[in-house]
């Protein structure tokens, strides 16, 4: 199994987090050795229903977008110059691709989106642009050409299906080969051209705006959420101006409100299901066949058990978010063995064999929802 990267060349992940991570880009040559990813995989996974993928084509000036499924009939002729295949999700589809992101395990969980692989033919890209992510750019394939710079001009290009900065000014140049790395923070245009054919990955992370974090959270409160009481006023005295919307009210609902500000274990427990959310097209199968829980503990004691790559499990202090629900720990808080399972995604067999019942009864349940699977046989 992958250990996470200590270092990005010579510098310490440490140091990186310190002086680099979401304040300026870095570029590492022979950073990391990349997974064997191939374009006729990754053509096959983009014309399947339940897999995010996008075609980028670009005709002289003109750029055209289409999201998949895209069958291979669909895409363009590989002597086509300029055209560009993105696979999202690649970490939950591909067991090498889930051991290379194990090398980025330095950064929390919570921060992940996922790993997406785009292909590329000669000049192929997607334009000039800007997320607000944070991005480890990694070659895994033949040749990209990276520009970046800041943003001194956020307009966008009218009329494009991409939004592509009108006004970008290039500072910084480099030619990535495979095992290149180039790390770029939120906010840093950029603009990424494939020198021939060519593959990129990219490991993303998302920094959502409070704003997005407050939507399902307002959406939560409402759904879970009461407020104690009813509206009252006693004592009103007439009014000469019925129009008027009477201070005492607005200081009485104001009160209310503010009674209401959350826990810190509130939002603890919001972020452990927001953020172990999957996403919308993910959909986990259960298995044909489930054994009863006795027959699953021997089993799990002999094979011990490995999380669906898909699965998004994260731990706090007062419970667990997996995959978008939330189970509340003891009050001796979360069993060291579901921290154990979070931090390395698997339980080896011989960490199974003095774990509470109760563990492994919810264990059992994952494994019914098709969150977990049985390691392989012995």
């Amino acid at each position: 199994m992958a250990s996470p990267l200590t270092h990005l060349g010579a510098l310490g992940v440490g140091r990186f987090m310190r002086e680099y991570w979401q304040r300026r880009p870095l570029l590492v040559r022979n950073a990391v050795v990349p997974p064997a990813v191939g374009r006729r995989q990754l053509f096959a996974l983009a014309g399947r229903e339940e897999i995010e993928s996008r075609l980028v084509v670009r005709h002289g000036q003109d750029w055209t977008l289409r999201h998949g499924p895209i069958p291979r009939r669909a895409l363009p002729p590989l002597r086509q110059k300029r055209w560009t295949l993105l696979v999202q999700g690649l970490d939950g589809l591909d067991a090498a691709a889930q051991e290379f992101l194990r090398r980025f395990r330095f950064v929390p969980d919570a921060r992940l989106d996922d790993l997406m692989a785009s292909y590329a033919t000669d000049g192929g890209g997607v334009g000039p642009h800007v997320d607000n992510y944070d991005v480890f750019l990694v070659q895994a394939a033949g040749f990209r050409r990276w520009r970046i710079g800041k943003v001194r001009d956020a307009t966008l290009q009218p009329g494009r299906p991409l939004r592509l900065l009108a006004h970008f000014q290039p500072q910084q140049e480099w030619l990535l080969g495979p095992g290149d790395l180039l790390y770029l923070p939120p906010g840093i245009a950029h603009d990424g051209i494939a020198a021939g054919e060519c593959i990129t990955l990219s490991v993303g992370y998302r920094t959502p705006s409070f704003q997005e974090l407050l939507d399902p959270w307002f959406a939560d409160f409402a759904s879970r959420g009461t407020l104690p009481g009813r509206y009252a006023d006693p004592g009103l005295r007439p009014t000469r101006n019925p129009g008027a919307l009477p201070p005492a009210m607005v200081a009485r609902v104001h009160k209310a409100l503010s009674s209401q500000r959350p826990h810190l274990a509130d939002t603890e427990r919001f972020l452990l299901e927001h953020l172990s959310e999957p996403k919308s097209h993910i959909v986990f199968a259960r298995p044909a066949r489930v054994p009863a829980l006795g027959a699953f503990i021997r089993a799990a004691r002999r094979r011990g058990l490995v999380l669906d790559p898909r699965s998004r499990m994260l731990t706090g202090r007062g419970g667990i978010g997996i995959n978008g629900e939330f189970v509340a720990a003891a009050a001796q808080g979360v069993p060291a063995i579901l921290k154990q399972l979070a931090d390395a995604r698997c339980l080896a067999a011989r960490q199974l064999d003095a774990v509470p019942a109760a563990c492994l009864a919810l264990l059992h349940d994952w494994l019914q929802a098709g969150w977990l699977v049985l390691g392989p046989q012995r």
